[in-house]
């Protein structure tokens, strides 16, 4: 397989030989699904957080008496249910980040280099 060689000025110089183990394999759509994900998956931050009612500052009195007031049962005035409250089952830190195996992703990057080949997408310039 071979493709042309172009200088800074445009024109074309040579053809290239380019590997047909690299750049003439078969599209594997998967495999290339697997690794863009895997690498959008890695770049997100993961940093979002809320305070649950133990984090929230203050609430450690019981706001009344438990019984005898006709108001409900209240222990802290950091619950979930109130106003200022802490937030139930919010996003934690956490790392969202994962890998494919090292020949998975040598294998979708010849993918990608196939399919850009095929397509027509691939050139290359002689000496930037």
């Amino acid at each position: 397989m071979e493709i042309p060689v172009y200088s800074k000025e445009g024109e074309k110089i040579d053809n290239l030989q380019l590997d047909d183990k690299k750049f003439g394999g078969p599209i594997r759509n998967k495999l290339l699904r697997d690794a863009v994900t895997m690498y959008e998956a890695n770049k997100r931050q993961g940093t979002a957080c809320t305070k649950t009612r133990g984090e929230v500052a203050g609430g450690g009195r019981k706001p009344w008496v438990q019984k005898h007031t006709g108001r409900a049962r209240a222990g802290s005035i950091r619950s979930p249910l109130w106003k200022g409250g802490g937030v139930s089952f919010g996003p934690r830190p956490r790392d969202y980040s994962y890998a494919i195996p090292k020949k998975a992703r040598k294998l979708a990057l010849y993918t990608a280099l196939s399919a850009k080949v095929r397509d027509n997408e691939l050139v290359v310039i002689d000496n930037l």
